[in-house]
């Protein structure tokens, strides 16, 4: 995997596709596809902060309340204003996922289709190089099993 700010190479070899050191084999993809991940922006979580702010100003005097009150808000204009996330989703038939993150969601459609033309024509082979965003995890994130959530974007 490379560095944060490297390059990432994406390629499909001798029916086997390559997401940096990770190799899946095509036949067991069960999906592919390029979409922009939304954040979380729930509603409930705020009503529940909201009760959680009355219940302390019942219990307590008026700076608790205040701080907490800033730390609602903060948290919920952050996520507000927080930009969707181009993904890249590749599954297995093993409940395995791989997350690609790039700036730009048709870069990503166009890795997707390459991917999926792979594997209905064994013969295919393709490489595409992206540049990592700079984050701390890089532009890949592996998640496993079936209920496993993984990282939110």
């Amino acid at each position: 995997m490379p560095r944060p700010g490297g390059v990432l190479e994406i390629a499909v070899k001798r029916r086997m596709l390559w997401i940096g050191s990770a190799a899946l084999p095509l036949h067991n993809l069960t999906r592919v596809e390029a979409i922009k991940i939304k954040p979380d922006r729930n509603v409930l979580r705020f009503l529940l902060g909201l009760g959680l702010v009355a219940f302390v100003y019942s219990m307590t005097d008026w700076v608790p309340v205040l701080v907490l009150l800033i730390v609602l808000v903060v948290y919920f204009v952050k996520a507000l204003i927080a930009p969707e996330t181009p993904v890249l989703v590749v599954e297995t038939a093993g409940s395995s996922r791989m997350l690609v993150t790039l700036p730009s969601v048709d870069e990503l459609r166009t890795i997707a289709g390459r991917i999926v033309h792979a594997i209905d024509h064994p013969e295919a082979e393709f490489t595409a190089y992206v540049h990592q965003l700079n984050n701390y995890n890089g532009p890949v994130f592996n998640q496993n099993g079936g209920q496993n959530t993984g990282i939110r974007l």
